[in-house]
């Protein structure tokens, strides 16, 4: 039976619980497809991009970077909505399989947990310059890079409300 059929959707958080629940799947037919992401304010680009990366496997999991984490990649002010609220609305997405946070720069040590047969990003980023790219081919996955849907990101929506209540954005 592949997951579709019964999909659940859950946060894990432990990583033990992870790697034997991803093999369970692996192991009754079920195609992996991973991605990630800070999902800091979910807006139509990441719901979209989110939906598309679903279409390439069985179950799509989702990590998604702490606060800690967001903030070395995003800077000061980041995230808005905090770990807990970001981990809650992904994972209520009809489409989304698993939300799994992580603290790392890089989704590297959880891409060598699961062994994605398919690892998808966002068409803001190029294969070749994916520090993550090496260890998914490496496993015998394959990375695919979907559009943007061009108009939305959090950086913009952020600005647009500071612009709106007079808050300098630079």
């Amino acid at each position: 039976m592949l997951w579709n059929a019964i999909s659940l959707v859950m946060i894990i958080s432990d990583r033990n619980v992870l790697v034997k629940l991803v093999h369970q799947l692996r192991a009754t037919g079920n195609r992996i497809v991973f991605t990630n992401g800070c999902f800091d304010i979910l807006h139509k680009g990441h719901v979209e991009y989110l939906r598309q990366a679903k279409h390439y496997g069985d179950v799509l999991i989702v990590g998604i970077n702490s606060d800690t984490s967001v903030r070395k990649i995003k800077g000061e002010g980041r995230p808005v909505m905090p770990l807990e609220s970001r981990l809650a609305v992904v994972d209520a997405l009809k489409f989304v399989d698993i939300v799994v946070p992580f603290d790392e720069h890089t989704p590297v040590e959880l891409i060598k947990l699961i062994k994605p047969d398919v690892h998808v990003k966002g068409g803001d980023y190029q294969e070749d310059e994916l520090p993550e790219t090496p260890i998914v081919k490496q496993l015998g996955g394959k990375v695919v890079i979907v559009p943007l849907v061009e108009g939305y990101s959090t950086t913009s929506i952020i600005e647009k409300i500071r612009r709106s209540y007079g808050v300098n954005c630079g």
